[in-house]
């Protein structure tokens, strides 16, 4: 035709009064989303948009979060130790190496971290499923001890009810090398995998869900007593990580959305996608 690939191309410039409007409406509908979800970048709120049927640009999404300074919350380092494997009782091997998931209640890995309010710190023990990313168990208190393990435990084995041949995965410390709660797993018909020495990143999803914890609701609230923590982490937990909190290793679905899928997949006999491929 003649003319220029620019003049094509070319679109009036939108009046800049009208576009500062859609701009300043966008903004606020991210921070929205970011103060139900502080932890998502821009590809989760993007996801979370066309979710709801909205269909923004991922470029204008990641100018404006730029332009307002709307940065998902910053991480920050922990230093308390909450393992110790200086101790003389059985280790067990590791069964995680190789290991390829293809459904829930396969593998589930447990460890432990702390939570510090005003005058003290108070102790979160959790079991994650690894192909769902689920928190299936939990349980907090003042003492570190195999008590509050067994508690998260008997919580997640209620609840689940794992056919035998489960593996529970963790890491060498003393709790979860005691006697109680190597018995309980046994009669339970677990199969008990302990992380090897200086491999910090075997036990790499429960650790992210901690992460998250922290930098999503811990940091951003006020937790000073123990009665503040007793009544917020269960919504966070339940409500919020299990129920809403989209992954992007589960095709931005909640835990809790991943596994209904999963079962109305079994239920209308089509193949259950692998989408999580866990090899060590």
């Amino acid at each position: 035709m003649g003319l220029a690939p620019s003049s094509y191309y070319y679109q009036a410039k939108r009046d800049p009064l009208i576009q500062l409007r859609h701009d300043t409406e966008l903004r606020d509908a991210i921070e929205k989303i970011q103060l139900q979800f502080p932890g998502y970048g821009w590809r989760r709120v993007q996801k979370f948009f066309q979710r709801q049927g909205k269909k923004i640009n991922h470029k204008r999404i990641k100018r404006i979060m730029h332009d307002f300074g709307l940065y998902s919350v910053l991480k920050r380092k922990f230093k308390i130790r909450t393992t110790n494997s200086e101790h003389s009782l059985k280790i067990y091997r590791n069964l995680i190496f190789g290991l390829k998931l293809t459904g829930i209640d396969q593998l589930w890995a447990s460890d432990i971290t702390y939570i510090r309010i005003e005058a003290e710190f108070i102790y979160l023990a959790a079991i994650i499923d690894v192909y769902s990313r689920k928190i299936v168990g939990w349980a907090v208190g003042k003492t570190i001890d195999q008590i509050l393990c067994l508690r998260a435990l008997d919580v997640a084995i209620r609840l689940r009810k794992p056919k035998p041949g489960c593996i529970h995965h963790s890491d060498r410390g003393l709790q979860y090398c005691s006697k109680a709660y190597v018995t309980r797993l046994k009669q339970a018909g677990f199969k008990i995998s302990m992380s090897s020495t200086g491999s910090p990143k075997e036990n790499a999803f429960i650790e992210s869900f901690f992460k998250t914890l922290k930098h999503e609701e811990i940091l951003l609230n006020d937790y000073v007593t123990y009665e503040d923590v007793k009544k917020r982490l269960p919504q966070f937990i339940e409500d919020v990580y299990n129920k809403k909190r989209m992954h992007s290793s589960l095709e931005y679905l909640s835990p809790a959305e991943f596994e209904k899928s999963i079962k109305q997949m079994k239920k209308s006999e089509r193949p259950v996608q692998k989408l999580v491929d866990f090899i060590l």
